[in-house]
C-alpha cells in the first residue's frame, strides 16, 4: 500500500508530528508498505530516507508567526505529485487549502482527513480563556465545525490520533470514523532504567532529601500546556509535603514561569534533554509524572511517563486523561492549582510500593508505534474492501 501525506505540519524543525511521521515511514517500509511526505518548504527538494519513505518539499511561503513552518499557496504541484505517485491512500491534517483542493481532486484513492489536533481547543480555548465558559466558546465557534463539517463530506473517513480529539469532535456533531491511538517507542523507554543515585542527585538539585518526593513535567513552556497551575499547585502541596518538581522542557513562557518560580529552590526548569538514553534514564528515576494540559490531542508524554514506570497526576480532560487509571494515576480538574495540589497529595499519600506496581504492570501495556501503524494499514485496506463492495453492489 503506498500512502501519501500532504502535510502543512511537517517541517525539519517540526515538533510531534515529523516525529510521528519520521517514524511512521520507518515502520510502514518493514511492513511492506510505503509512506510519502509533501510538505511545504523553502525550495523544492526529494528527500529519500535510507530506511523507508521519502519526502517530497514543494516551495512555499513560511508561516509569519511561526518560521518553522511554511502553508501552501499554489496547490498545482502538490495535485501534479499526487497524479504522478498515484497512491492508494491520500491522508491531510491541516483544514485551511489542502482539503478543499485534494477533496475535490479527481482520484480513485482513498481520502482520508487525519487530525492530529483541534483548532478551537487550541485558539477558541486560549484566546478566551477565563473570560468565557467552555460551552460559550464552543458556541461562539460553531461556525468553524460547521466549516470543518463541509469539506469533511468530500472524504472517505475522518480519523482521530486518539479518543480525546473524537469525543471533543463529537460532541460537536462531527462524525468521527476512527479514533487510532498513537504510540511510543517502546524500545527506549522502561521502568529498569530507574537509577536511585541518580533520584537522589536529581533531589538533591531541588535542595531535598532523598527521602523526597521528585515530580517530573515534559513539554514545551506555551500557554496550553498550563504550567502556571501545576508550579502553584506543587508550590501549594509544598506546604505539607517534602515535594519537588524538574520542569523540562523551553518556549515563549519561559521567563514568565522563572519569575513565579522566583528562587524556589524546590522547583526548577531545565532546558530538553536531547540524549534519548539519558532522558530515559531521568524520567524512569523520578517518582511521578505531572501535566498540565487539559488540551492535548494525545497524551504521548504520558505515555512515555508510563513505559517508564511513573505514575501520573494529570487533568481530567485531554489526551493525558485517556492514559490515566486510578490504579496508578490521580486526576483534577483542568486549569485548578487547589485541586492540582490535593492529587498531588493524594498520590504521594498511597502505598508508594503498591503504587509503582501498578504503574509498572501498566507499562508493557502501552501502545507501540508500531502497533499504531499495523491498526492504521488494517483500517486503511477495510475502509478501500468496503468502498470496492459498494461500487459492485452500485453497479450491479
Amino acid at each position: 500500500m503506498r500512502i501519501v501525506d500532504v502535510n502543512e505540519y511537517y517541517s525539519p524543525t517540526g515538533g510531534g508530528v515529523r516525529t510521528y511521521l519520521d517514524r511512521k515511514m520507518r515502520i510502514m517500509a518493514e511492513l511492506g508498505h510505503e509512506l510519502i511526505v509533501i510538505a511545504p518548504f523553502d525550495e523544492d527538494r526529494i528527500e529519500d530516507r535510507p530506511d523507508g519513505g521519502r519526502i517530497y518539499w514543494v516551495k512555499s511561503p513560511p508561516l509569519i508567526l511561526d518560521r518553522n513552518y511554511w502553508l501552501f499557496r499554489d496547490m498545482t504541484p502538490v495535485v501534479q505529485l499526487l497524479d504522478d505517485l498515484a497512491p492508494d491512500v491520500v491522508e491531510i491534517s491541516s483544514p485551511w487549502r489542502p482539503p478543499w483542493v485534494i477533496g475535490r481532486w479527481q482520484s480513485d484513492a482513498l481520502k482520508v482527513f487525519f487530525a492530529h489536533n483541534d483548532n478551537i481547543g487550541a485558539y477558541g480555548y486560549r484566546l478566551f480563556d477565563g473570560l468565557a465558559s467552555v460551552p460559550r466558546i464552543e458556541a461562539m465557534f460553531a461556525w468553524y465545525s460547521r466549516y470543518f463539517n463541509r469539506f469533511l463530506t468530500m472524504f472517505d473517513a475522518f480519523v482521530t490520533n486518539g479518543p480525546a480529539l473524537a469525543k471533543r469532535y463529537a460532541r460537536r456533531g462531527t462524525r468521527v470514523d476512527a479514533a487510532m491511538p498513537l504510540g511510543i517507542d517502546r524500545g527506549h523507554f522502561s521502568p529498569d532504567l530507574r537509577d536511585e543515585k541518580l533520584r537522589a542527585s536529581m533531589l538533591a538539585q531541588l535542595d531535598l532529601p532523598p527521602d523526597g518526593h521528585l515530580l517530573i513535567g515534559l513539554g514545551r513552556h506555551n500557554w496550553e500546556k498550563r504550567w502556571p497551575t501545576v508550579i502553584e499547585a506543587v508550590e501549594r502541596a509544598g506546604a505539607d509535603l517534602p515535594v519537588g518538581l524538574m520542569l523540562l522542557g523551553d518556549g515563549m513562557q519561559r521567563k514568565q514561569l522563572e519569575r513565579q518560580i522566583a528562587g524556589n529552590q524546590h522547583i526548577r526548569l531545565f532546558r530538553p534533554v536531547y540524549d534519548r538514553e539519558r532522558f530515559c534514564r531521568i524520567l524512569a528515576s523520578a517518582d511521578a509524572f505531572i501535566h498540565g494540559s487539559d488540551q492535548e490531542p494525545f497524551g504521548l508524554v504520558a505515555s512515555e511517563a508510563l513505559a517508564s514506570g511513573l505514575p501520573l497526576i494529570v487533568p481530567d480532560d485531554g489526551g493525558c486523561a485517556e492514559v490515566a487509571d486510578p490504579l496508578f494515576a490521580e486526576t483534577y480538574r483542568g486549569g485548578d492549582p487547589r485541586d492540582c495540589a490535593d492529587a498531588i497529595r493524594r498520590l504521594f499519600a498511597r502505598d508508594q510500593p503498591i503504587l509503582r506496581a501498578a504503574a509498572r504492570h501498566a507499562a508493557g501495556q502501552v501502545l507501540s508505534d508500531r502497533d499504531h501503524a499495523v491498526a492504521l494499514i488494517e483500517l486503511y485496506s477495510r475502509l478501500i474492501a468496503e468502498r470496492d463492495a459498494g461500487r459492485m453492489r452500485q453497479s450491479a
